[in-house]
């Protein structure tokens, strides 16, 4: 119910959120830092950052003049649409057209949680082995983009690219 309050408020602020999900250590924050420096001058973007119990992502991604609301779920391992809309309730939804929300670092719980966004992004890393995908099936399946990142070191890592693509495409030909 909470979800599709939020998505309704979003919505009605003309504002696309994308809730971006994956392990510790697979590249949101940078994702998503580089999709904010690319997208800031053409349109107002916020960020909202879920994490435990630090505000080093938020930080990094502040020093690019955007919103940005640090969710702190104190040792949770996922955002909630509760959360999400108290952080709605603490910017100014009118110059916004874009909300991009990192979610808490793991691939289990953010994948039952929807937020209210109108797409999620999954971001899985080679680093991460060759089975994340084939671990992870409900994480995939409620994505609507996989980017695989790290892939310059995949070779080293042993993980075929090649491989993921396709796992993910198993699961979710779309």
């Amino acid at each position: 119910k909470l979800a599709v309050e939020n998505r309704a408020l979003l919505d009605q602020n003309g504002i696309t959120a994308i809730d971006f999900m994956g392990a510790i250590g697979s590249g949101k924050t940078t994702l998503i830092t580089k999709l904010v420096g690319k997208l800031k001058d053409r349109m107002g973007v916020a960020v909202f950052n879920g994490d435990a119990t630090t505000s080093n992502d938020a930080d990094a991604i502040s020093a690019q003049n955007v919103p940005v609301v640090q969710i702190a779920t104190v040792n949770g391992c996922h955002l909630d649409a509760n959360l999400v809309g108290k952080g709605l309730r603490k910017i100014d939804l009118e110059s916004l057209k874009m909300i991009f929300i990192e979610n808490i670092g793991n691939l289990i719980c953010p994948a039952e949680f929807p937020l209210g966004s109108k797409a999620r992004v999954v971001v899985v890393s080679v680093t991460e082995g060759p089975w994340m995908v084939r671990k992870h099936p409900h994480m995939f399946l409620g994505a609507q983009l996989v980017a695989i990142n790290k892939i310059d070191i995949a070779e080293v890592m042993e993980v075929s690219v090649e491989q993921l693509i396709n796992d993910v495409h198993t699961l979710k030909p779309d």
